[in-house]
């Protein structure tokens, strides 16, 4: 059926997401476009309710901290010394670090007494999301989306958005979604 969501839809969302108690993290001001069909475009979650949704249909998806980014792990708190750094560091910097674990991204959330504090969880991780979702538009992935795995909407904003940490980059054009 016309504009209704299933594998190998583009999809673009108009979406606000805030926690439990109405804090915005996201207000959307630019739509979402996503590739459905279980390309990691968005939350699983979020995927699997939109399945079979219409251009029109809204709706209200609370995730977890499990189900969006994790729990927050205390073990990925690491407190090193301030030398180990650049001289302009500065609370809020990202940075990748590369472990047996692979590329793992960290944020410098302190800095005193010659220590730097570096945070490798999500910084909504152990938050339980509040998603408000409207369908704008559906219309069929081209085969060259398809075979990449992503839409070609995406690539524009990803080239602008090319220096961006991944924090927010788990698919979805570079916002929160997943």
């Amino acid at each position: 059926m016309p504009g209704e969501i299933i594998k190998d839809s583009v999809v673009t969302l108009h979406y606000t997401v805030s926690d439990p108690d109405g804090t915005v993290f996201d207000d959307g001001s630019k739509p979402l476009v996503y590739l459905h069909g279980g390309y990691g475009g968005i939350f699983t979650k979020l995927e699997e309710a939109l399945h079979g949704r219409k251009i029109g249909d809204r709706l209200t998806i609370k995730l977890q901290p499990q189900e969006a980014f994790g729990d927050y792990d205390e073990d990925l708190v690491v407190i090193e010394d301030a030398d180990l750094f650049p001289e302009n560091a500065e609370i809020g910097m990202t940075f990748e670090r590369v472990s047996d674990a692979g590329e793992e991204i960290f944020r410098i959330t302190d800095i005193a007494d010659g220590k730097v504090v570096v945070d490798g969880n999500h910084p909504l991780a152990g938050v339980a999301l509040v998603f408000d979702l409207t369908v704008a538009s559906v219309r069929a992935a081209t085969a060259e989306e398809i075979a990449h795995g992503h839409t070609h909407e995406e690539d524009d904003e990803e080239d602008e958005d090319e220096d961006e940490d991944d924090d927010h980059r788990h698919g979805g054009g570079g916002r929160i979604l997943h």
